[in-house]
């Protein structure tokens, strides 16, 4: 297929998920937050005409349940930062032949099928597509080829990704669509806030 989405995740574990949010919440309760955002991903993801790759943070345990059954799926590899890790989950979806290849995470319960294929529509007239996080981070990106200058020195989980990615953008003349700004869930302020819209 010419266009490719990329979901990077984390399998599901007791401890080793959303564990800033666990800071306020704990770990049980940051457990199930996640399979819920999880759940939320998928299904926001399933509609998708696009061919589609699950790249995991760490081999799941033994004997665990697929996650995704029927969703292709990589191993994240072993890099110095979250820039690489990305920078080579594109490089392989542009080998594999795709054209459009947009990249989200699974911490986004605002994130939907409509936005997703706006994602991928703008793509065909921008060489880069950004859905800001509230944070000042991103909860997608988007790309016509490979741009490993947007990946470089940039100061991952920091208020400034977005801003720094803009401005790397600019000084390789690309053009950007912006999507709706959207929040993330990764502290208890970001749960809470999440749990009240759910509630309206």
């Amino acid at each position: 297929m010419t266009e490719h989405l990329l979901i990077f995740a984390r399998y599901p574990e007791l401890g080793k998920v959303k564990t800033r949010l666990a800071a306020g919440l704990g770990a049980a309760a940051a457990l199930e937050a996640y399979e819920q955002l999880l759940a939320h991903t998928e299904a926001a993801v399933a509609p998708l005409a696009a061919a589609r790759t699950l790249w995991l943070a760490a081999v799941p345990p033994a004997g665990a349940a697929p996650l995704w059954p029927g969703t292709a799926q990589q191993l994240q590899p072993t890099a110095a930062d979250l820039g690489q890790r990305i920078a080579h989950a594109f490089d392989a979806a542009f080998a594999s032949g795709a054209r459009r290849v947009v990249i989200i995470g699974t911490d986004c319960p605002g994130l939907s099928t409509a936005i997703l294929e706006a994602a991928f529509r703008a793509l065909h007239e921008h060489d880069v597509v950004l859905g800001p996080a509230a944070d000042g981070g991103y909860y997608l990106l988007g790309l016509q080829q490979p741009q490993p200058t947007l990946f470089a020195g940039l100061q991952w989980s920091t208020d400034s990704v977005l801003r720094d990615t803009l401005a790397l953008a600019a000084r390789q003349g690309l053009t950007v669509a912006q999507l709706p700004t959207l929040r993330d869930v990764d502290t208890a302020e970001d749960w809470q806030h999440w749990q009240g819209q759910r509630g309206e």
